[in-house]
C-alpha cells in the first residue's frame, strides 16, 4: 500500500508497507505472524478442506515447516511436527495413540516430567501405565495387555545411561501391532536414529541439543510413515474409522502416513502447543551445527568420564562409553558416532561431597538443563529425582552423592581443571553401597 493522503493516519499505520517485495533469502525467513491472507474465497475453502497452503500458524507456518522438514530428513522419518516443548512432544505423541481405558508400557528409567505426566495426568484421563526395567525384554513382553496402545522409552536413561535395545523392544511391540515411541533427546539424530531400528515414532526436546544454545524451548515428533492399518487398525479406530461427519478415515486419505497425519492435523493443533516461529528459527539455526557440537561434546564427555573414573573421590561413573558400564557392548552397537555427553558421577562422600562439588565448580554451570554448548551440573536426588522413593532412586542409579554432568564444547583442559579444583576438599571415605 502506497502512501495516500486521503487515507487516515490510523489506517496507514496498520496497512502501509505490508506488501513486501519478493526475495530469495539464503537463511530461513522468520514468518512471525498469527495468520496468513487468502487471495480468494476459494483459496480459503481449499485450505480448510485439504490443508493446502497456510492459514494460521497453529496449523502451519513456513518457518516451522522448514525446520520440520529438516528434522524429518535427519531422523529418516516421513514427517515431523514441531511443538512448543519436549514435554508437549511426549504428550501429543502419546495422546495421539492412547485414550480412556487404554494402557502403555514404559521404561522405568525416564525423565521425571514424563513420569509425572503418566502417573498424575494421563492417569486422570483413564490411561494406565506399567513401568518395566529398560533392559528386561521379558518384562516388556509380559506387561502388554489387549489394551496396550504404545511402548515408550528413552534411548539413554537419565541418570544411569542404560541403553535401550530399540530393535528388540520394537519387535516385541510389532508382534501385537503396537508402536514403540522413543525419546531420543540424549542421542539426537546424529548419534542414533531409532526409526532405522524399528521404532515407529521419535520425540525430542528440541530445547536441548537440537537448539544447542539454551535460549529457547521446543519439541518435535517424527513419525516413520509405516502405519499398517491391517495389523494395527483394530487398536487405533480413530485412524481407520470414518470421521464424525462420515468422511474418509485418516488411513483412507493418507495410507501408511495416517498416524503422522493424525498427529499433524488433529492432535497437535487441537491440543494447541504451538511453537513460536522465532523459536523454530533458532532451533533451525542450531540444527545447522548439530553434528559439530555433538561430536565435540561426546569426545569431551568421554574424556571427562575417564578422568573422573580414576579419581579417589569417585565411587562410580555411569557413562556408557566406559568399558565398566553394563551396557557398554549395547552402546557400541547403537552409538557408533559417539556416546553422548550426559552422564552421572557418584562421589564417595555422599551428599556433602556432592554439595561441595556443585557449589565449587566455576566454569561448569549449576542449572536445570542439558545439551547446552556450556557444561552443566545438577544434583538429581534433590532435583530431577526428588519425587521418587529411595528405592526408585536406587534403581535409577541415583544416590545422595550422585551428580549429573552435561558436558559442553569447552576446551577439555579447562573442564578438567575446573573439576579438579572443585574436588579439592572432598572427603575420601568408604564406598557407598549402590546396587545396580
Amino acid at each position: 500500500m502506497a502512501a495516500n493522503a486521503d487515507i487516515g493516519f490510523s489506517t496507514r499505520q496498520v496497512h502501509a508497507g505490508s506488501a513486501t517485495a519478493h526475495a530469495s533469502p539464503r537463511a530461513t525467513p522468520i514468518y512471525l505472524t498469527a495468520g496468513f491472507t487468502f487471495d480468494t474465497l476459494d483459496a480459503s475453502a481449499e485450505h480448510f478442506g485439504t490443508g493446502t497452503g497456510f492459514g494460521y500458524t497453529r496449523t502451519g507456518n513456513p518457518t516451522i515447516q522448514a525446520v520440520e522438514e529438516r528434522l524429518a530428513c535427519l531422523e529418516g522419518g516421513d514427517q515431523a511436527v514441531l511443538v512448543s516443548s519436549g514435554q508437549a512432544a511426549v504428550t501429543v505423541a502419546l495422546l495421539a495413540l492412547a485414550g480412556a481405558g487404554d494402557h502403555v508400557v514404559v521404561s522405568e528409567h525416564i525423565y521425571e516430567g514424563t513420569r509425572g505426566l503418566l502417573l498424575d495426568n494421563l492417569a486422570r484421563l483413564g490411561i494406565e501405565t506399567t513401568f518395566v526395567p529398560t533392559g528386561d525384554l521379558a518384562a516388556w513382553r509380559d506387561a502388554i495387555t489387549p489394551r496396550t496402545r504404545a511402548l515408550f522409552a528413552e534411548t539413554l536413561s537419565n541418570a544411569r545411561n542404560d541403553v535401550l535395545d530399540i530393535a528388540a523392544v520394537s519387535a516385541i511391540g510389532r508382534e501385537r501391532g503396537i508402536p514403540l515411541v522413543v525419546d531420543s533427546t540424549f542421542t539426537t539424530p546424529y548419534l542414533l536414529r531409532p526409526l532405522e531400528h524399528g521404532a515407529a515414532v521419535v520425540v525430542h526436546s528440541a530445547s536441548k541439543f537440537l537448539a544447542g544454545q539454551g535460549a529457547v524451548l521446543g519439541g518435535v515428533i517424527v513419525d516413520d510413515g509405516r502405519f499398517d492399518a491391517a495389523a494395527s487398525g483394530h487398536l487405533f479406530p480413530h485412524l481407520v474409522q470414518t470421521d464424525r461427519l462420515g468422511g474418509a478415515s485418516f488411513a483412507e486419505r493418507h495410507g501408511a502416513r495416517a498416524r503422522g497425519a493424525y498427529i499433524r492435523e488433529s492432535a497437535a493443533p487441537r491440543f494447541g502447543p504451538s511453537p513460536s516461529p522465532l523459536n523454530a528459527f533458532l532451533i533451525g539455526q542450531g540444527i545447522e551445527t548439530l553434528s559439530l557440537r555433538v561430536e565435540r561434546q561426546s569426545q569431551n564427555a568421554l574424556a571427562v568420564a575417564r578422568w573422573l573414573e580414576q579419581r579417589p573421590e569417585v565411587e562410580r561413573v555411569d557413562h556408557v562409553g566406559l568399558e565398566s558400564h553394563p551396557d557398554f557392548d549395547l552402546g557400541r552397537r547403537y552409538l557408533t558416532r559417539g556416546t553422548g555427553s550426559v552422564f552421572t558421577v557418584t562421589l564417595r562422600g555422599g551428599l556433602e561431597a556432592a554439595r561441595h562439588v556443585v557449589q565449587s565448580v566455576e566454569l561448569i554451570t549449576h542449572m536445570t538443563h542439558l545439551g547446552d554448548v556450556r557444561s552443566l551440573v545438577l544434583h538429581p536426588q534433590s532435583t530431577s529425582h526428588s519425587a521418587r522413593t529411595v528405592e526408585e532412586r536406587r534403581r535409577a542409579g541415583v544416590s545422595p552423592g550422585t551428580i549429573r554432568l552435561s558436558i559442553g564444547i569447552e576446551d577439555i583442559d579447562d573442564l578438567l581443571a575446573d573439576l579438579e579444583q572443585a574436588l579439592v576438599g572432598v572427603p575420601v571415605v568408604e564406598r557407598e553401597t549402590v546396587v545396580l
